[in-house]
């Protein structure tokens, strides 16, 4: 596992959905959740790994990219960037969930990605407005409910839309799941 070592964009406290007035550091937090198995991303090397992962929810939004608050404008951290980049070009495939996608409609020029439906559904789609966005930065976006995949086979991107969308956890998972074994299928192993 790899994360930046940076400042996070802010702290929230998920017990009053506020933000918090604590900072953290993004490889302290990332280490907290792996458990200690991390390394800074700067060492990540595309030709170390058959495919890389990026497990999206806000982090991707805030801190691997300025997408939280710039939309389409937003700019994707440096090294996430090189790596994404590294990847393509070594033709390595690349898996991506949840807001994660926009990361790839900024750096792979036509890249075909999904964040879920185009329409809210009645609520059940709040952040359908992301399509337009990843048209805007220059992807293509295909509706996938949570439980499906979208594979670009031309780039080697295998998106789904995770908590995108209201659904049950089971079905999300199953959505992430069938993300991971598309990306392993496309390392030919």
């Amino acid at each position: 596992m790899f994360a930046p070592d940076i400042p996070q964009m802010h702290v929230i406290d998920h017990s009053k959905g506020q933000p918090s007035q604590e900072s953290r550091n993004v490889l302290v937090e990332s280490a907290r959740l792996a458990r200690g198995d991390i390394t800074a991303l700067s060492k990540l090397s595309a030709k170390d790994h058959d495919a890389i992962i990026f497990p999206g929810g806000f982090g991707a939004a805030k801190n691997l990219s300025s997408f939280a608050v710039d939309g389409e404008s937003c700019s994707i951290h440096n090294e996430v960037e090189r790596v994404l980049l590294d990847f393509r070009k070594a033709d390595k495939p690349i898996g991506l969930c949840c807001i994660a996608p926009v990361l790839a409609a900024k750096v792979i020029p036509g890249v075909e990605v999904t964040v879920g439906q185009e329409e809210e559904q009645g609520g059940k789609w709040p952040h359908c407005g992301t399509s337009k966005a990843i048209q805007a930065m220059g992807g293509k976006h295909s509706a996938k409910e949570v439980h499906e995949v979208h594979v670009d086979k031309a780039h080697k991107v295998v998106t789904t839309p995770a908590f995108m969308g209201q659904a049950p956890l089971h079905t999300i998972f199953d959505g992430i799941g069938s993300m991971v074994s598309n990306v392993l299928k496309l390392t030919g192993k």
